[in-house]
């Protein structure tokens, strides 16, 4: 089983200069690390030092980037391989990824449609639907980084034959902002003032202001999907509707049937751009079930190729594996499970709603309520009870977590049940009974998570961690299909936050966490606030409302210097933790489960792309 090892103290000589780039690498393989990995982490070091905290995704970065891995599959014919099958517990319920609220969404398009570049797991950009990733040095991206051009591959085709152009690319951003289509990655294309087709095969998009930020909304399998005009343009939400259920992209697949919250079946696009590419004929995404199940799908009883998001205990989880059927996968993420705070009040309706933005949730607006929270939850029992512990799943105080260039070791944790309770009482919040009340307010709240045996031991030593300190909780556990659900009509998704705190993990998506960021902006006048107004579409569901940050993001989204911006998320993390608008726990490692039969060597987890961004180069071992 892949395992990480401490690095940290290299990585900080590295950064300061006190060892070099060969040292570095030879003193990492004494602690066990691969000579590639060493390189890769050298290279993140050396950019940092530089001045580059991954906010040009190390795309200027002077070493040559890895490769995109495809390991035999130059002999290999379309189709050969078979079926696929992949168990995803959380199946999804919709295959349009610019309007999902959740990862399962995404992951359901990726087989299908493509971004213009991918990140790879060393912060590397590179290539997918373009000939050449945009730079200053091939005269692509401005200068002022107020514009950059596209030059697209040719003879791509959509699935169904028609020509992938640069209108495609207009059109995909006129999609995300046209406010009808209540596109979750609106926020993201903001920045875009236009884009123009140049002509069949170049689209050069031209930003409100300079924009450090210029790749993120082309990029990757988070936000950086092409939709296809030929097959949206004008439809209207019948077009949309039908595009959810079979959309029509570049991938290495197509849709074949869709059954929401349960599974879909592709099968190979004869159309796709490689021609011995995908290696298997069909694609079978399961849905159902827990993690725990579908690891043992893999593991021990060889039903599935592959299984990911495996938040299962370690002790369960290295049980399976001796099942002898597959292998554990760890792949790094800048991923956290935390609990998120509800600033609005669930439990008030107000013009057909609840959770409404502008009605104060009676007791977590009170900022002591908050910090007592933080420090009565016992985050390292929960570290190391429930995942695998420090280096592998650390407990963190940051938010933006795992990209070193920003995040600073000065923030801290504490669990103290003296000093929570103490905060509680200076704040005048006394105990009636065993539960504490203020101006008839009671600290009794609503816990919501998925449905999963971690989360679920979790919330057991939250509520007595709370009750120690005088607060009632009551636990809530909900579907993961409707908890990450992006219909609009579904009140127990995310989105609607009808309760006063939930769990769940959240991320950076491109090296540098603009999309991150984006969950705790509220923007002019609440427009990225979850709300009815905007269909639950505003990727701030905690309703949280802090001018401060927003100019600071606001700012960060034009920063240029590389070392100023780094500073500003640094001071945007800061900000969330010391409002405590988010509690983190721990910081999760991408856990999944393959077969033995499949090519390990083509599996590429890391922070920025989803888990199937590279499926295409998926295959199986020789003689399977």
């Amino acid at each position: 089983m892949t395992q990480f090892r401490p690095f940290h103290a290299l990585y900080r000589d590295l950064t300061t200069g006190a060892i070099d780039r060969r040292q570095f690498i030879s003193r990492a393989a004494m602690l066990g690390m691969g000579a590639a990995t060493a390189t890769l982490l050298a290279r993140v070091g050396e950019a940092a030092a530089a001045g580059l905290p991954l906010t040009d995704g190390l795309a200027f970065a002077a070493a040559t980037p890895m490769a995109t891995p495809a390991s035999g599959t130059a002999n290999q014919r379309r189709g050969a391989g078979g079926e696929l099958k992949i168990l995803q517990w959380q199946p999804p319920s919709g295959l349009s990824p610019h309007a999902a609220t959740g990862d399962k969404d995404i992951l359901g398009a990726c087989p299908v449609l493509e971004p213009l570049m991918h990140v790879l797991p060393d912060g590397t950009i590179v290539p997918n639907l373009v000939a050449e990733v945009p730079s200053a040095a091939n005269g692509l991206l401005a200068s002022d980084l107020a514009s950059v051009t596209y030059h697209l591959l040719p003879g791509v085709t959509w699935s169904d034959g028609e020509p992938f152009t640069a209108e495609d690319v207009v059109f995909t951003w006129q999609w995300v902002t046209d406010e009808a289509n209540a596109s979750t990655s609106a926020g993201i294309f903001a920045s875009i003032k236009s884009i123009d087709a140049v002509d069949d095969h170049t689209a050069k998009v031209t930003f409100t202001a300079p924009n450090p930020l210029w790749y993120v909304p082309h990029t990757g399998t988070y936000t950086g999907f092409v939709y296809p005009a030929h097959v949206l343009k004008g439809g209207g939400k019948k077009a949309n509707d039908a595009f959810s259920l079979k959309p029509i992209g570049t991938g290495p697949f197509v849709v074949d049937s869709f059954t929401p919250n349960d599974q879909v079946t592709y099968s190979a696009n004869s159309n796709y751009r490689e021609p011995n590419k995908p290696s298997f004929s069909k694609l079978l995404l399961k849905g159902g079930g827990d993690d725990a199940s579908a690891a043992r799908a893999v593991l021990q009883t060889g039903q599935f190729d592959f299984a990911g998001f495996l938040q299962v205990e370690p002790d369960v989880l290295r049980s399976l594996e001796k099942g002898g059927k597959g292998t554990l996968v760890l792949g790094h993420l800048t991923y956290v499970e935390a609990i998120n705070i509800n600033f609005s009040d669930p439990d008030k309706e107000v013009d057909g709603q609840r959770s409404e933005m502008h009605t104060p949730n009676p007791a977590l607006t009170d900022k002591a309520v908050r910090q007592a929270m933080a420090a009565a939850i016992d985050r390292e029992t929960i570290a190391t009870k429930f995942f695998f512990g420090p280096p592998e799943e650390p407990v963190v105080s940051n938010v933006f977590s795992g990209v070193p260039a920003i995040e600073l070791p000065t923030t801290s944790w504490v669990f103290d049940t003296a000093q929570a309770n103490k905060i509680l009482d200076d704040a005048g919040w006394k105990k009636e009974g065993s539960v504490r009340k203020k101006n008839g307010v009671a600290l009794k709240l609503s816990y919501a998570t998925t449905i999963n045996q971690v989360r679920q031991k979790i919330q057991a030593v939250v509520k007595d961690n709370l009750k120690a300190i005088g607060m009632e909780l009551e636990l809530k556990q909900i579907d993961g299909g409707s908890f990450f659900s992006s219909d609009p009509g579904n009140m127990q998704n995310i989105a609607h936050f009808y309760w006063d705190l939930d769990m769940y993990q959240s991320g950076m998506s491109s090296p540098t966490p603009i999309g991150l960021a984006e969950q705790y902006y509220a923007g002019p006048g609440g427009k990225n606030i979850a709300q009815k107004s905007n269909d639950w579409s505003g990727t701030n569901t905690q309703r949280y409302d802090n001018p401060a940050y927003d100019a600071l993001l606001d700012k960060a989204r034009t920063e240029i210097d590389p070392r100023k911006s780094a500073e500003l998320f640094i001071q945007m993390n800061d900000m969330i933790v010391n409002d405590v608008a988010t509690i983190p726990l721990v910081r999760v490692a991408d856990k999944a489960a393959a077969a033995n039969t499949m090519n390990a060597a083509n599996f590429a987890l890391g922070p920025f792309e989803q888990s199937y961004w590279n499926i295409a180069n998926w295959n199986r071992v020789t003689g399977h």
